[in-house]
């Protein structure tokens, strides 16, 4: 019998020494003991706390900040909300809720979506459809800067969903920016840019019909009118029009590279490591090369990615539809070509299903953490606190900032659609605002919250696509996003000042 050894990755071979161990106790022990004080002094009763509710959000940013560990990060922050909110009965409603995020019905489109999202991807490369979009695009873009262009101008085309926008965009062009030493946090900053901004603007898009129902639901307009007036805000989206266009301007130099993006950039291009530290945990791809099994042909990226656009649009812009009539196409194409055998097509999408279970666990992650907020009052507080500056002309500009800042917060994404938009609507008309900016001030929070949070579904997924570490995507494009906001909020004042 021959020996066999098995070498154990450091992280496992190596255990923790006796002081890191001590250190490590002591410190969830305060962390602990901070809690039990803090749900000591707090009220009972969890719609009293006022200014109190924020104190998990203050605590989970301070704690990605020092620590840059955003999954613990999550976790404590939560639990924190619960002990607030229940006392030491805390541990059945976490449970509780825990269930109700995980079998929520957007929670399981999530997880159909995304897994098979991974599915897709694998399969495209394991076909050898992306090595030859590849080729395809090196023949075409032999600069730095046009290949970067060539990865916004795909964003853009892809405005169907930011979920497919994101993991499609990142994941194929990744590889040929790897080719002119674009650091991953550029990237992701691209690929992110490109997703949400650019779905907020486009009316056949998930996010449209998501509004435009919400419209209808809270009684905004008449049924079968949602649609008709989201197309009516789309001007008003400032934020999204503001942050895709950037992108641009910033590959071509016109807006010089600033901030944590330009020692990123530097270590790229000096020292060819193109992903910060901790990039392979969240890669979609596993950090991993995939083997090709065929000869790449370019009819093989292309018609999958053309067969889930065009199902979404003809399942009425629904994305699981979409991606189950991809995977079921693509299993026919790849199958008749030879390209892989039906045990190899299931393995590969087993495999890319894999890839996405971090991401997705940080999502689920998020969405608790989105939920204890709710339990304890955040968002009401926040809303109730800033009515006392809703002026006709100053109401776009407070619900940017103090939406934007909120969702940057919690990272609810859609959910805070839900909260805000059936209390803004009313109370624009009852001050003597219009409606429609109003919407459009909602809808460019929601966009500029997501983009800069540093564990929103958006971040997230970006940076899997683009195997590039959430927190340092987060950290290198938040100055590039808060210009955006900037220019953005400027944008809101005129516009109510102008009485538009």
């Amino acid at each position: 019998m021959s020996d066999i050894t098995v070498s154990l990755p450091a992280s496992v071979a190596a255990p923790i020494n006796g002081s890191q161990l001590k250190r490590t106790i002591t410190e969830y022990l305060i962390l602990f003991v901070g809690f039990a004080a803090i749900a000591y002094f707090v009220p009972d009763d969890e719609s009293t706390f006022g200014i109190l509710a924020a104190i998990p959000s203050i605590f989970l940013l301070a704690f990605i900040f020092y620590t840059k560990r955003i999954l613990e990060g999550l976790t404590l922050a939560g639990l924190l909300g619960f002990i607030m909110a229940d006392k030491m009965a805390f541990f059945g409603p976490m449970n509780e809720s825990l269930t109700k995020v995980l079998t929520d019905g957007d929670t399981q489109w999530l997880f159909i979506v995304c897994g098979l999202m991974g599915s897709i991807i694998a399969l495209i490369e394991k076909a050898g459809g992306a090595s030859a979009f590849g080729e395809w695009v090196s023949k075409r873009a032999k600069t730095r800067r046009s290949t970067l262009l060539w990865t916004w101008v795909l964003g853009v085309a892809i405005f169907i969903d930011d979920y497919l926008n994101s993991l499609t965009v990142g994941s194929c062009m990744a590889p040929i920016t790897d080719k002119h030493k674009v650091s991953r946090e550029k990237l992701a900053y691209i690929v992110d840019s490109t997703a949400a901004p650019v779905c907020v603007l486009i009316p056949i898009s998930t996010w449209a019909v998501y509004i435009a129902s919400l419209l209808e639901q809270t009684g905004a307009v008449a049924e079968g009118q949602g649609m008709k007036m989201f197309i009516q805000t789309i001007p008003y989206n400032i934020y999204g029009w503001v942050a895709a266009l950037i992108v641009p301007l910033v590959i071509l130099g016109l807006i010089p590279i600033f901030g944590p993006m330009r020692a990123a950039e530097k270590r790229a291009q000096e020292t060819g490591v193109l992903a910060p530290p901790g990039s392979d945990k969240i890669d979609i791809k596993g950090g991993n090369k995939t083997e090709i099994s065929a000869k790449p042909r370019i009819h093989n990226f292309f018609l999958p990615i053309l067969v889930l656009i065009a199902s979404t649009i003809y399942f009425e812009i629904d994305m699981q539809k979409g991606v189950l009539a991809t995977v079921g196409f693509t299993f026919l194409l790849y199958i008749v070509q030879g390209v892989m055998t039906p045990e190899e097509f299931f393995d590969c999408c087993v495999t890319g299903i894999k890839h996405m279970l971090f991401p997705l666990l940080m999502v689920i992650l998020a969405l608790t953490f989105a939920e204890v907020n709710e339990k304890i009052g955040f968002l009401t507080y926040v809303i109730d606190t800033a009515k006392n500056y809703m002026t006709p002309a100053m109401l776009p500009a407070v619900v940017f900032i103090v939406l934007g800042i909120t969702e940057f917060i919690m990272g609810l994404s859609w959910g805070m659609y839900a909260i805000a938009i059936p209390i803004v609507v009313p109370l624009a008309i009852a001050v003597g605002a219009n409606p429609l900016i109003a919407v459009g001030a909602v809808c460019s929070a929601g966009v500029f919250g997501s983009h800069i949070c540093f564990y929103s579904d958006a971040t997230i997924l970006s940076s899997s696509a683009s195997g590039c570490d959430n927190f340092r995507h987060a950290v290198t494009q938040m100055p590039f996003g808060l210009l955006a906001a900037a220019i953005s909020l400027v944008a809101f004042l005129i516009i109510g000042m102008m009485g538009f």
